[in-house]
């Protein structure tokens, strides 16, 4: 591994793991040995990074000298705090590690007062009904990848009748529902917009093949369609929501 590669993800294990973290977990984190962590934090101490502890105890991240302040209200702290939260109860494992990484970086950058009002926010998210908000869920990271991308994929997807089906799909967005998370997407066997639940999903493969640039101006004319539906439905039945498939 480069060593700016090294001291980089050392920086950020000092940001994301609870303080005081030893040399024994950062090396276990970054994957090199002890011996590289203790040269390392003095190189990060040299550089600028202010990292209070040593060896033997363990270590902090008091300031970070790598990224330039920020400046945030109390409340302001509570809100960013409180949406990082709920992003770690989505169930998606990526999502909740880049929340948690986050919280870290935003930590790294506030003055020590801020930092304690974000490490001890007061405004919390707790999931009394289930210990996981959604059901076993497909790999997202290549739904994500060909919605950044805008590159076709190859899905294997079984309906409320138990039917299996290959398709073709341009995916256009990943939707957070209440218990239901959905993929919202171009399919290209229906010629139309459709909305796939993520745990009907049995494969999904990547196909290289692009759909670029249509996946922005698609999204919007999707997203336009369901609210306009979700305005019909509620204007002539008073019923909740558009069901899903």
């Amino acid at each position: 591994m480069a060593r700016p590669d090294r001291l980089f993800r050392l920086l950020q294990a000092l940001r994301t793991l609870p303080a005081p973290v030893t040399a024994a977990v950062l090396a276990e984190e970054t994957g090199v040995s002890v011996r590289s962590i203790y040269r390392d934090v003095e190189s990060l101490r040299t550089a600028g990074a202010d990292i209070g502890g040593e060896r033997g105890y363990g270590y902090c991240l008091i300031e970070d000298g790598t990224l330039p302040p920020q400046m945030f209200s109390r409340i302001e702290i509570e809100a960013l705090a409180l949406g990082l939260a709920e992003v770690r109860h989505m169930g998606d494992p990526a999502l909740a590690k880049a929340a948690a990484a986050v919280l870290g970086k935003v930590a790294a950058t506030l003055p020590s007062t801020s930092q304690q009002h974000i490490l001890h926010a007061v405004s919390q998210v707790h999931r009394f009904e289930d210990e996981e908000r959604y059901p076993p869920l497909p790999d997202l990271r290549i739904v994500r990848e060909g919605c950044w991308r805008e590159e076709a994929l190859l899905i294997r997807y079984t309906d409320k009748q138990g039917e299996a089906t290959e398709r073709k799909i341009w995916p256009l967005a990943i939707m957070y529902l209440d218990k239901t998370l959905v993929v919202l997407s171009w399919c290209c066997l229906r010629e139309d917009f459709r909305m796939f639940r993520a745990e009907r999903i049995q494969m999904v493969e990547a196909t290289g093949a692009s759909f670029r640039p249509r996946r922005v101006a698609l999204l919007r004319r999707y997203l336009a369609e369901l609210a306009a539906r979700q305005c019909c439905a509620d204007s002539t039945s008073g019923e909740g929501p558009i069901r899903l498939p």
